[in-house]
């Protein structure tokens, strides 16, 4: 390695040059080499409407890089023994459950932090999701995965999710706390913090932006304390240049993590996908937190964060005892990169590569895939084609056990869906076929309706999840809400008459759910259907429907059966 020292001719003006042509309104860079922080620099503005400059101890959403911190608290209970990286998950979270049940009897800690699941991302489950940490956890048994389990890498920030809450757990506290007293507090790590909440109380902090149309704008924080050990962390250059000497393994930070469990997390688990294949940089493996990916050579070890509003790169050479801590106010950007790889090139000696040439493309690219520029789904369109009902038909509340709710609303004359607060205009596309615009980045995706054996609009699937081989999430139809009001049902309560005598006694159990008794025949629940309607439990085909007079009270119900419909009076 070259000095230090000596290599950072025309560096500042390179950053601000890639700043302006990847339009990032600020940043941040720490350089550590040989266990002393050589450069820790503010650049640009961490507020553009008002031209406050970054500085090195402006505080930043750091993303995924929060993966790493998790991964270590978990490496501080291994060494104090009281968690192995390899016992099942169910034993330190008895109520932990996947959809899959080998998944759910034999994944480990090691299997959380390595993204090995079989799930797919899932993220719009949880992204701006009202659940906390524990619903969360509750529902990860209704996600499908798309690969068996352990066969095949997939990022998965709910599995972190998990391993925090773990964390906490085994600890007797909260992911949050133990980390603070563990790692923070040691590292000196005064002015980092765990919620864009509390980085907003903070006196020197980034706003965060994003790109549209191509000008920068300023967008609001986003809260993900739910997910929080996925990637809530907020901090600066300074606190994370000491966080990078404890991976370099500076003796300043001894004692905190044993070599061995430091050794564990910077060992590869399985292959990875790279942010894009090139010669300098030809494979890629995930440890325990950080990716294990060689950099013209040298032993490379890093992870990224994105979240809205920023985005930020942890890397270190731990061979050469060098690392780079580059922070930005930028939604999805790739500068990170290419400032982290010209560190590198300079303090290894080495031309400089173009790095900022080659992302570009692939982040025109991946820009394209997510607004849907490339889908050739038109190809497919059958023009000419009308919905099958009436839009108003397609209103209601929708449901998926693992998602939550979505609500379809019919508003100046068109259909628009509502999740976890986006709200996503429905245009027609053909047939019960619509396409469907995503709030926070445009793309749109082809979304459809269904109808029940009754002809009745009962569910709605979404392509929330893109994975190959992800299943689409279906939303089923919930029944109108009067029919769960304990006083509306009281209002159904009573005897019926049918034409040949027979007397059916309708009652109300548990003060929520309705039952039909009839002579010489077991107690049917009534299963909430839709209006006045409700289903007969375990009788395929067979239903109640109540009828009300001119005065609105109930006058008599009709049982629906596959043979016919029969007519009873009320007593």
């Amino acid at each position: 390695m070259k000095n230090p020292k000596t290599e950072w001719k025309g560096f500042r003006d390179f950053v601000l040059q890639q700043m302006n042509e990847w339009k990032v309104p600020g940043a941040a860079i720490a350089v550590v080499a040989e266990d002393e922080v050589i450069m820790a620099e503010g650049f640009g503005f961490k507020d553009k409407e008002r031209k406050c400059k970054v500085n090195p101890e402006t505080v930043f959403a750091i993303g995924s890089a929060t993966k790493a911190f998790t991964t270590a608290g978990m490496a501080l209970l291994a060494d104090e023994g009281k968690m192995e990286w390899d016992q099942p998950v169910g034993e330190y979270l008895p109520e932990f459950k996947l959809y899959d049940q080998v998944a759910t009897e034999r994944l480990t800690p090691r299997d959380l932090a390595c993204h090995r699941s079989g799930l797919p991302r899932h993220d719009m489950m949880w992204y701006n999701s009202p659940f906390s940490r524990e619903e969360l956890l509750r529902r990860l048994r209704y996600l499908e995965p798309n690969e068996d389990f352990r066969a095949k890498w997939q990022y998965q920030n709910l599995m972190y999710m998990t391993a925090g809450y773990l964390t906490g757990r085994v600890a007797g506290t909260t992911w949050e706390e133990f980390i603070q007293e563990r790692l923070f507090k040691p590292l000196h790590m005064k002015s980092s913090n765990f919620s864009v909440e509390d980085m907003q109380k903070l006196s020197d902090y980034a706003m965060p932006y994003q790109e549209k149309n191509g000008a920068v704008e300023q967008i609001p924080f986003r809260n993900i304390d739910a997910v929080g050990p996925a990637g809530s962390i907020n901090s600066n250059v300074v606190d994370m240049a000491n966080w990078v000497k404890l991976q370099l393994g500076s003796s300043k930070f001894a004692g905190i993590l044993s070599e061995s469990s430091l050794n564990e997390l910077h060992t590869p688990c399985i292959s990875c996908d790279s942010l894009f294949k090139a010669k300098e940089l030809p494979v890629c493996s995930y440890g325990l937190g950080w990716m294990i990916e060689p950099y013209r050579g040298h032993h490379m070890i890093h992870h990224g964060g994105n979240i809205d509003g920023f985005s930020s790169l942890v890397s270190f050479m731990p061979y050469e005892k060098i690392g780079v801590v580059i922070l930005t106010n930028m939604n999805g950007s790739f500068l990170p990169n290419v400032l982290t790889y010209n560190i590198f090139d300079r303090l290894l000696g080495l031309d400089e590569i173009d790095w900022s040439g080659r992302l570009k493309g692939k982040a025109e690219k991946i820009m394209k895939a997510a607004l849907g520029v490339d889908r050739n789904a038109d190809v497919s369109k059958i023009e000419g084609t009308h919905p099958s009902h009436a839009l108003d038909d397609y209103s209601g509340v929708y449901e998926h056990p693992g998602y939550g709710e979505l609500k379809i609303e019919l508003a100046d004359g068109a259909l628009q869906a509502t999740f976890n607060s986006f709200a996503m205009p429905l245009k027609h596309y053909h047939y019960d076929t619509f396409e469907m615009e995503l709030a926070l980045t445009g793309a749109t995706m082809l979304t459809s309706f269904t109808a029940d054996s009754q002809g009745h609009i009962s569910r709605f699937s979404v392509p929330f999840e893109m994975a190959v081989g992800a299943k689409e999430i279906e939303f089923v139809r919930k029944p109108d809400q009067q029919l769960y009001d304990p006083e509306f049902l009281a209002l159904l309560t009573g005897k019926y008459v049918l034409e040949d005598g027979t007397e059916a006694d309708v009652s109300l159990r548990g003060n929520r759910t309705l039952w039909l008794s009839l002579p010489e025949q077991p107690d049917y629940e009534l299963v909430p259907y839709r209006e006045m309607t409700f289903l007969i439990k375990n009788l395929q085909g067979f239903s109640v429907r109540f009828e009300a007079g001119d005065s609105g009270q109930v006058k008599g119900l009709r049982f629906i059966q596959p043979n016919g419909e029969f007519p009873a009076v009320r007593k």
